[in-house]
């Protein structure tokens, strides 16, 4: 048991996995209550088309096989009660090869979901939660110690996180080596918290020492992940701590929060009460564990060389089953933030003097003095789509067109996804355009006299005004 098991760590173990269960948990209930605008059989991107001219072996996924709204809705609550029964603990009072079998579960579920989503599951951090997902299958548990090896790739993913994202800021944007990115950051970033807008205006020097630290963090401390302990742990807890920072800083849905779970595994937690004594691991579990491991370490040569390479990529899967992956995130740091702002009208012909309301997000800026709010960790995607629409119109592309195609018709999964629709529900609008306006934070002295946190300037328009008969993909 020895060479195999680290007995040190059951306690780091233990706090891992009720963490990961409940980054589960919430990707999984933001599929729930998104799914049927984004990608339903009615949705702006259906998962039924998807299928037809995707193969099976790109994409596997149980929605290959069969698709409706319901089967979909019964897979992610269901992966939302197998989430919640592993952040109880039930797979400590099953078996070793049943509570394996349980954490595979929300694996599986989850790979379907994100095999079919599409640009909607698109993220960095959806394949990072399946990554870590599938090695937590491998940990055991109160059957036997952590194995070694299992912690080890644990550490590998965490450094190749951190790492890859040092590396592409470093590569990418000229701001980052000049230490003034977060100059532009807190008010261009994707979502905005309650917080941003007091970041933002945190004085410049502490802004290029906030720089200078995160590259500490992220091209430093990871080596000292495979240092023996405290310095391991010592590492893993400056990563937890950046990730509180960046966690009151903005909304990155759960991407800080694994991150975090992920650096838990690192720390070996000090345990006052007596631990489980388990006995040796069978043999077929030690087979398991090291095939699995010797895998996972050789297709680690891909993100390696992507590391390496000087065109290195963010957030790419190598393969279909996201096992190993690829990292990073802003390695280009827009200067000015643009907003893609929706309205509708009921007039009979739409002029710019109409009656144009606008629709309102949760989470995206829209009207000036609505202040943002926390969401992170859970997921809005339509909101961060809508972000990437302002950069550009190739990302809207796909979907642009059915989003007002819905709004026409006062469509009530889309409108769910909305902070508030200006129409009653019996009157849907007879007219929807878009408009594209540049926002800034606010001053101090602004914020006292007005009470915005933000002021917006319209740019130009995005989508023109259109009816039902009329709508067209392309924005």
């Amino acid at each position: 048991m020895g060479w195999f098991t680290a007995p040190d760590y059951w306690l780091s173990r233990l706090v891992f996995q009720r963490a990961l269960a409940g980054v589960y948990l919430v990707a999984f209930l933001t599929a729930a209550l998104q799914f049927r605008a984004l990608i339903g059989e009615r949705g702006m991107l259906p998962v039924p088309r998807f299928v037809r001219r995707m193969p099976f072996g790109r994409a596997p996924s149980l929605f290959q096989l069969h698709y409706s709204d319901r089967f979909f809705a019964g897979c992610a609550w269901t992966g939302c009660a197998v989430s919640a029964m592993l952040a109880a603990g039930l797979d400590s009072r099953l078996p070793l090869w049943g509570g394996m079998l349980l954490w595979l579960l929300p694996w599986a579920l989850y790979l379907s979901i994100v095999n079919v989503g599409q640009t909607w599951y698109a993220f960095g951090w959806e394949s990072l939660l399946l990554e870590v997902g599938f090695l937590a299958v491998l940990l055991g548990n109160d059957e036997v110690a952590p194995p070694i090896v299992v912690l080890f790739l644990l550490r590998w993913i965490l450094f190749r996180v951190e790492f890859g994202a040092g590396l592409i800021k470093l590569r990418g944007d000229a701001c980052w080596r000049k230490l003034t990115c977060l100059d532009f950051h807190h008010e261009t970033q994707p979502m905005p918290g309650p917080l941003s807008w007091f970041f933002h205006h945190l004085p410049r020097p502490l802004h290029r020492i906030e720089v200078a630290a995160n590259h500490l963090t992220q091209l430093v401390v990871p080596v000292l992940l495979f240092t023996p302990q405290p310095v391991a742990t010592a590492a893993a807890s400056l990563m937890i701590a950046t990730q509180l920072w960046l966690v009151l800083s903005g909304n990155f849905a759960w991407l800080n929060w694994i991150t975090i779970s992920l650096a838990l595994s690192a720390v070996r937690l000090p345990h006052t009460a007596p631990s489980p004594v388990p006995g040796p691991p069978p043999v077929w579990y030690e087979v398991v564990v090291s095939a699995v491991a010797a895998l996972l370490l050789w297709l680690s040569h891909r993100p390696v060389r992507n590391m390496l390479s000087r065109r290195q990529i963010m957030n790419r899967s190598f393969d279909p089953l996201h096992l190993v992956n690829t990292y990073g995130a802003f390695g280009n740091v827009s200067r000015i933030r643009y907003e893609v702002v929706v309205e509708g009208t009921t007039d009979a012909v739409p002029r710019e003097g109409s009656d144009w309301r606008e629709y309102e997000f949760r989470g995206k800026p829209g009207q000036p003095h609505h202040w943002p709010r926390q969401f992170a960790p859970y997921h809005l995607r339509l909101d961060w789509m809508m972000w990437f629409a302002a950069l550009s119109p190739g990302y809207a592309e796909p979907w642009f067109g059915a989003l007002v195609e819905r709004l026409l018709e006062n469509d009530r999964a889309t409108l769910r996804l909305l902070r508030r629709s200006p129409f009653p529900p019996d009157a849907p609008p007879r007219y929807v355009r878009a408009r594209l306006f540049r926002y800034r934070y606010t001053t101090w002295r602004e914020l006292r006299e007005t009470g915005a946190c933000w002021e917006r300037t319209f740019v130009r328009e995005y989508f023109p005004p259109t009816r039902l008969a009329k709508v067209v993909q392309r924005p």
